[in-house]
C-alpha cells in the first residue's frame, strides 16, 4: 500500500511539479475543510431541531459560521506556514498581501467589523443609508441585505426588492435607524383652511382627534425616552399630540403632530 502511495505521489510530482510536502498539505487542508463542513452541518441540524424561532436560528447559524471560519483560517494557515510560529505574524503577512490587491474588499471587511462591534443596526432594524431604506434581513462578511421599502410604494411599504449593499458604505454615508434609541417617530398631518373658516374651532376638533387616537402612546414613549437617555442624549419635554398653527398664502395651516 505504501509503495502504491509513493508511486502515485511521484507521478503527481513529475506531472504537476508538486513535491510531497505540498501534496500532504493539500490533502490535509481538504480533509480539514470537509470536517468543518460536516461539523457545521451537524451542529446546525441539532440547533434547528431544538430551536424553532427563525431569528434565533439565524443568530446561531451566523455565530457558528463566523467561529468556524476564524478557527479554520488559523489552522489552515498553520498547515501551510509551519515555519511561522506566531499567529500575529501570519495574520500580518496575510493582511499585507491581501490589502494591496483587494482594497475595496478590505474596506467591506472593516465595515463588517464595525457593524459587529458598534452595532449601528441589527437584523430586523429598519434603516436608511445611501438613499436606500428598508428592513435589514441579513449581515455578511462583505455586505448586508435590505428588504426595500418606499420608492414607488406609498406609506413605506415593502417594494418586494432585496438590495445587497457593501459593508464599506457605513464609513461613507450616514445611517438612519428607525428601530434604535427612541423607537417612536413623529408624524404630521397638515390641514389647510381658508381664511374665512372658523380655524379656532377646527383646531380644537383636530386636537381632540389627536388626543383620542395618539395620547395613549405618551406613557409608553416616556418610558422609552428614559431608557434611551441612558445611552443617548435624548430629551423631549412634550410627547403628547399637538396642533401647530401657521399662516400660508392661501389660508391657515393646522398641522397635527403626534407619535
Amino acid at each position: 500500500m505504501g509503495k502504491i502511495i509513493n508511486e502515485y505521489s511521484q507521478w503527481i510530482h513529475d506531472t504537476l511539479g508538486l513535491n510531497p510536502l505540498v501534496q500532504y498539505n493539500i490533502i490535509l487542508t481538504l480533509a480539514f475543510i470537509f470536517f468543518v463542513i460536516m461539523f457545521r452541518f451537524l451542529i446546525l441540524a441539532i440547533v434547528y431541531h431544538r430551536i424553532h424561532d427563525s431569528k434565533k436560528r439565524y443568530t446561531w447559524r451566523k455565530s457558528i459560521t463566523y467561529t468556524l471560519s476564524v478557527i479554520g483560517i488559523l489552522i489552515v494557515g498553520n498547515i501551510w506556514f509551519q515555519g511561522v510560529k506566531s499567529v500575529a505574524t501570519f495574520l500580518g503577512i496575510f493582511a499585507a498581501g491581501v490589502a494591496i490587491a483587494l482594497q475595496d474588499l478590505i474596506g467591506n471587511v472593516a465595515g463588517w467589523f464595525f457593524i459587529i462591534w458598534r452595532r449601528p443596526f441589527n437584523v430586523g432594524d429598519r434603516i436608511e443609508i445611501a438613499g436606500h431604506a428598508g428592513d435589514v434581513i441579513d449581515k455578511r462578511l462583505f455586505m448586508f441585505t435590505l428588504m426595500e421599502i418606499g420608492k414607488w410604494v406609498d406609506a413605506e411599504q415593502s417594494t418586494g426588492r432585496v438590495i445587497h449593499l457593501p459593508n464599506g458604505l457605513v464609513f461613507k454615508h450616514s445611517i438612519a435607524n428607525y428601530s434604535r434609541g427612541f423607537t417612536y417617530i413623529w408624524n404630521e398631518v397638515p390641514v389647510l383652511l381658508t381664511f374665512e373658516s372658523h380655524w379656532e374651532k377646527a383646531k380644537e376638533l383636530l386636537l381632540e382627534i389627536a388626543n383620542k387616537h395618539g395620547e395613549y402612546l405618551t406613557e409608553k414613549a416616556e418610558k422609552k425616552v428614559k431608557t434611551a437617555a441612558k445611552q443617548y442624549m435624548i430629551h423631549y419635554t412634550k410627547l403628547t399630540p399637538i396642533v401647530w398653527t401657521s399662516v400660508k398664502d392661501s389660508g391657515v395651516m393646522l398641522t397635527i403632530r403626534y407619535l
